[in-house]
């Protein structure tokens, strides 16, 4: 794009750049945004009637309320399905599994459509639609068909079995709010983020500081959802808790929507698929030939009505300044012969010369797949806290004074942590890392990727040591005790305050990383990649819970992770996931010690190599 660009006043959400440096000042008269965001007129947004807490608070409060929703029905789905239709305890487990899974594939394809097609602001809403429609068919189905006779499905009343079209329409809304969440969770997040204008020195802190209560409103509605909704639902009141969610996702759509005006946009930039094809396509054709410097690179200055944004050729997008790596992607950006042009007002064929933004966008990817791949190891231990640690506290004491605590409830105490972790992150942590720093800098995000990772470590140390305490203290000879053990479930806090720290720097580190890391065109897909490692530990942990029982369970041995934890070895798998993480750990390092930072051209044509070469290192 032009160097000095920035959006002009126009009755649709385009944004074209500005001729002249004449045309930036009067823009900063209007006290407009510099990153280039329009209002939802597709306006150049005004700062003091657009974006900012205003905003980011409803989106925060949206959040909130949309977790609190899907957690209404994720956080029991596998009791239902044992309760309510009947399936045994590994199918049920086996379909929570997959529909998980399928939450977060689907995220994929919101990214997707946002990046490419419909804009955040449009995808956000369609597929909260979706949500809101699935848990509303959900809750109607659960009522009319699913609840035979009135009252079943608690702990002592079974329900009577069903027809295939009832089942079949229960898993279609279920289906449904998969999709629907899918969709809409990575765009929010990144939706939050374009209400901060990156480009203003005093908007950009707060975009920083969103990430952190964006994560935070997502472990307040999930606090809801693992506490009260769950009561009702382990009480056999699903109908109470399914309309519950569904109202809390409608207020959260229906608050989303009443925040349209204060909303700051930016435009979609097209299929990223087929631009990546043409690098490939391109490199490859010139697969002999090697580019001796940045000279011979193809690029264009935006003259002569040349779309040079690179991303989806849309003016939008900022320039990406060449690096080294990946050489061999340099070829589709070099010129071979007379059928290469030159001059940016000439036509090229793309499938035959790329510009050096386009080679750079798919560099990104290619740098980013390492880090990405490194934080699954991490989603396996984070995963833990709803399977293996709920089954150690379920063979503890769980009586205080008389009542008897519910095992998965203990999550509180990490939705707690993480709520404490923040706070003292920002009032302490950072504080003080910036004094003992030289460059007066907070950590990087990859450096508190890092410290995320060797606080999940200690965690899972901590839990192979109460395991192992568990196991001293069972109740000998005691009928029907043979599942518990005379030690306290509270033993399990400083675990699940261990993960919620660990989540906090892990996290929230992974938004801000792959948020600043990703072209202007796939941010959206930067805040999938977050959830998809989520869904890659879930099935790495199911992996490895089978190989190590495999290899465990011989003769006479039960293995690690029996059905009675009393005669296996669960505190030898925790200690296993602590050496896991730790090669993962170190491999971690040298993935980001070798990773380069994406280097923007500034909308005003300066290069914004600044602080994002400082975050590349850990």
């Amino acid at each position: 794009m032009d160097q000095g660009a920035m959006v002009s006043v126009s009755a649709t959400t385009d944004i074209a750049p500005f001729s002249s440096a004449r045309d930036i000042e009067e823009s900063n008269t209007l006290c407009t945004t510099l990153d280039g965001s329009v209002d939802f007129k597709g306006r150049p947004a005004i700062k003091s009637k657009s974006g900012g807490w205003v905003a980011g608070f409803l989106i925060l409060v949206n959040q909130g309320l949309a977790t609190l929703a899907f957690f209404g029905l994720g956080v029991n789905l596998v009791l239902f399905l044992t309760r309510v239709l009947q399936q045994d305890n590994a199918d049920a487990a086996n379909n929570v599994s997959k529909w998980t899974g399928t939450v977060y594939i689907f995220s994929l394809v919101g990214a997707f459509m946002s990046d490419s097609y419909w804009g955040r602001y449009k995808t956000c809403v369609i597929f909260q639609g979706i949500f809101v429609v699935g848990l509303a068919m959900q809750s109607l189905s659960t009522y009319f068909f699913l609840l035979k006779p009135a009252g079943c499905g608690d702990e002592r009343s079974l329900c009577t079995p069903h027809t295939t079209m009832e089942v079949m329409t229960f898993y279609i809304s279920i289906y449904l709010v998969a999709l629907g969440n899918g969709g809409y969770q990575p765009n929010i997040a990144t939706f939050g983020a374009d209400q901060f204008d990156e480009e203003h020195p005093k908007e950009s802190p707060s975009k920083v500081s969103f990430f952190s209560y964006f994560y935070l409103s997502l472990n307040l509605g999930s606090l809801f959802s693992n506490t009260i909704l769950s009561y009702f639902e382990d009480k056999g009141k699903w109908i109470l808790g399914f309309w519950l969610s569904t109202v809390s996702a409608f207020l959260g759509l229906a608050l989303f929507l009443a925040g349209t005006p204060w909303y700051r946009h930016f435009k979609p930039v097209g299929n990223p698929l087929p631009r990546v094809a043409q690098v490939v396509v391109a490199s490859t054709r010139k697969y002999r030939l090697q580019p001796e410097g940045e000279s011979d690179l193809y690029d264009c200055d935006g003259k002569d009505g040349c779309s040079c944004g690179g991303v989806g050729n849309s003016t939008s997008s900022r320039k990406i300044l060449q690096t080294n790596g990946f050489r061999f992607l340099d070829r589709a950006a070099t010129q071979m012969d007379d059928r290469d042009f030159k001059n940016c007002g000439e036509r090229n064929d793309p499938w035959r010369l790329c510009t050096v933004t386009q080679v750079e966008e798919v560099k990104c990817v290619l740098r980013l797949l390492p880090i990405w791949v490194c934080t699954i190891l991490y989603s396996v231990v984070f995963t833990q806290m709803a399977s293996l640690f709920v089954v150690q506290g379920a063979a503890m004491n769980l009586d205080m004074a008389g009542f008897r605590i519910p095992p998965s409830s203990m999550s509180a105490f990490d939705i707690l942590s993480v709520a404490a972790v923040i706070f003292l992150n920002k009032r302490l942590v950072n504080p003080l890392v910036c004094r003992l720093r030289k460059d007066g800098r907070e950590m990087t995000e990859l450096q508190r990727m890092g410290v995320g990772l060797v606080i999940s470590i200690i965690a899972m140390i901590a839990a192979g040591v109460v395991e192992h305490y568990r196991l001293v203290y069972v109740v000998p000879d005691c009928e029907n005790c043979a599942h518990t053990s005379s030690l306290s479930i509270f033993w399990q806090v400083p675990q699940y305050v261990l993960v919620g720290a660990s989540e906090v720097f892990m996290y929230v580190g992974q938004l801000e990383f792959f948020n600043s890391q990703t072209p202007d065109g796939l941010k959206s897909f930067g805040s999938a990649l977050c959830m998809t490692s989520i869904s890659f530990g879930n099935y790495v942990s199911s992996i490895l819970v089978t190989i190590v029982m495999e290899i465990t369970k011989k003769d006479q041995l039960p293995g690690w992770i029996p059905g009675n934890l009393n005669e296996g070895r669960l505190d030898n798998f925790f200690f296993l996931l602590a050496i896991l993480t730790s090669v993962d750990f170190v491999v971690y390092i040298v993935c980001s010690q070798w990773y380069k930072s994406i280097k923007l051209e500034g909308r005003y044509g300066s290069s914004e190599e600044d602080d994002q070469e400082a975050s590349s290192k850990i």
